[in-house]
C-alpha cells in the first residue's frame, strides 16, 4: 500500500541533465529500497539505480559516472540527477519501492518519460 508519484521528466538534449524525483506515501516499512527503472520501446525493462534507507546504492554499467542516485528518507523521496544524457538515455523511467524484508511487494509509479534528442 505505496503511492509513488514521479516528477522531472522532459525533453533534452544530449549531454544535457535532468532530475527525476519519486515521493512515495502510504505505509513506509523500513529497511526498503527505492530506485528507478527504464523501458524504452521493443526492450525490456531494466536496472538503472536503487538505494536503500541505509543508503546503500546499486547502478546499472550504462550510469555509473554519469548519474547519482539520493534520498530523503524524513520525506520518502528518492531522486535520480542525470548528467551527460545519451540519446539511448530516452525511455520511461519508472519509480520502484521494494520492502526489504517482504521484496515481494514491490511497488511502481506510473512512470515519467525522458527523451534525449537534438
Amino acid at each position: 500500500q505505496v503511492q509513488l508519484v514521479e516528477s522531472g521528466g522532459g525533453l533534452v538534449q544530449p549531454g544535457g541533465s535532468l532530475r527525476l524525483s519519486c515521493a512515495a506515501s502510504g505505509t513506509i516499512f523500513r529497511p526498503n529500497a527505492m530506485g528507478w527503472y527504464r523501458q524504452a520501446p521493443g526492450k525490456q525493462r531494466e536496472l538503472v539505480a536503487t538505494i536503500s534507507d541505509a543508503g546503500s546504492t546499486n547502478y546499472a554499467d550504462s550510469t555509473k559516472g554519469r548519474f547519482t542516485i539520493s534520498r530523503d528518507n524524513a520525506k520518502n523521496t528518492v531522486y535520480l540527477q542525470m548528467n551527460t544524457l545519451k540519446p539511448e538515455d530516452t525511455a520511461v523511467y519508472v519509480c520502484n519501492f521494494r520492502n526489504l524484508p517482504l521484496p515481494k511487494y514491490n511497488y511502481w509509479g506510473q512512470g515519467t518519460q525522458v527523451t534525449v534528442s537534438s
